[in-house]
């Protein structure tokens, strides 16, 4: 026998142990890959939940700002020494505030729905009709002087300022009333 003969068996066994060892290796190795891919993911998953407090803070404080100027611009608009009154192209009310409703001498949820122009005395009804057709025609605010009140009864002078604003097909009105100039 030769001595490469006597060395197979061991040469054999030791590439098994080599094998065997190379393996164990490689278990260590993608364990503590594993546990690096675990720790960076973890600190990802944490700068995440961090930023998404910070986030939900920023979304608190925006809501309350929010909040906050809804409150003051419905008190504006709904308590304003003024009627406002937003009307469609034939003149139906769509909103008003507390203050028109006053002025027209009804609550305000009655009157969602129902035409201005039912409002205007029939002496100043031609003077609001190129009134209105000239604010949905000249794209700029326009103005007039009527009365308003049922057939006879003239509950006020008004002051009437209105305007359609660009890709809505709505008018605002403001209305003050004058009458106590008007005497």
């Amino acid at each position: 026998m030769s001595n490469e003969e006597l060395n197979f068996p061991d040469a054999r066994m030791l590439r098994i142990k080599a094998e065997k060892q190379l393996k164990e290796n490689q278990k260590a190795l993608d364990m503590s890959a594993l546990e690096s891919d675990v720790k960076k993911l973890m600190h990802e998953l944490q700068v995440h939940q961090i930023e998404l407090e910070m986030q939900n803070e920023e979304l608190i404080k925006a809501n309350e700002i929010a909040e906050t100027a809804l409150k003051k611009y419905t008190m504006l608009y709904d308590f304003a020494p003024m009627g406002y009154f937003t009307l469609d192209a034939e003149g139906t009310i769509l909103e008003l505030n507390f203050t028109g409703a006053e002025m027209l001498e009804d609550k305000r949820v009655s009157l969602v729905g129902t035409n201005f122009k039912l409002f205007v005395s029939d002496i100043s009804k031609p003077v609001f009709a190129r009134f209105f057709k000239r604010v949905f025609t000249s794209n700029s605010k326009e103005s007039c002087e009527i009365m308003l009140g049922y057939e006879d009864d003239h509950s006020c002078f008004v002051y009437i300022e209105g305007i359609v604003l660009q890709g809505d097909n709505n008018c605002i009105l403001s209305v003050v009333d004058i009458s106590s100039f008007r005497k």
